[in-house]
């Protein structure tokens, strides 16, 4: 009998799970947006998979080591686990950023397939959790990068009017290449729309 397809709902980071604040050199200065911690656990009761997909161009560009993003990202599954005993089923992040984009330290400076919105995060994370169920399941992110990630991956996707949202609707940061399936405030008003199977966009 065929393994059964997950639902599942891939997640950005900054600017989606916790406040948008630019590189982030401290690690006490990562702190999740109000509710994400209660949203991520409706989303685990739920029975959706809840992976991070995240580009971090710090490594490539300089700023800080790959340790540095791996303990960024265990800080915000901390605080998520002690706000709301929710968890990330997977993380997976991106270090790379080409030459061209300003790339400069090896071996991170290279044009990779797992930098947003290439799929190669979501790609790795269905072989490694199983088969999952592309048609039902969410990319949300606060960028144009993340509804294309989610286009590009075949399913649909969410963007967020926190961190860099607003102005991507206005046109003002990135370019919309193709229309979100949703248009959400917050990531707990996404997960509200996710499990009600609402396709509704919100005033704005």
């Amino acid at each position: 009998m065929p393994q059964s397809e997950k639902k599942a709902v891939f997640l950005d980071r900054d600017g989606t799970l916790n406040v948008e604040k630019g590189y982030i050199g401290n690690l006490d200065d990562i702190e999740l947006y109000e509710g994400v911690a209660q949203a991520i656990r409706r989303l685990n009761d739920a029975g959706y998979l809840c992976i991070l997909t995240t580009n971090q161009t710090g490594p490539a560009r300089g700023y800080y080591d790959e340790g540095h993003v791996q303990a960024l990202n265990q800080r915000v599954c901390r605080l998520l686990d002690e706000q709301a005993g929710a968890r990330l089923d997977a993380v997976y992040y991106c270090p790379h950023l080409g030459p061209a984009a300003g790339g400069v330290v090896e071996p991170y400076n290279v044009d990779c397939t797992c930098r947003k919105p290439a799929t190669g995060m979501i790609d790795e994370a269905c072989r490694q959790l199983g088969p999952v169920d592309r048609r039902h399941s969410w990319v949300v992110g606060d960028k144009a990068t993340d509804v294309e990630f989610g286009h590009n991956a075949g399913m649909n996707s969410v963007l967020l009017l926190s961190g860099y949202g607003l102005r991507v609707l206005a046109g003002e940061y990135q370019v919309l290449k193709q229309p979100p399936t949703l248009v959400a405030r917050r990531l707990p008003d996404a997960v509200a729309s996710i499990i009600e199977g609402s396709k509704k966009q919100v005033s704005v």
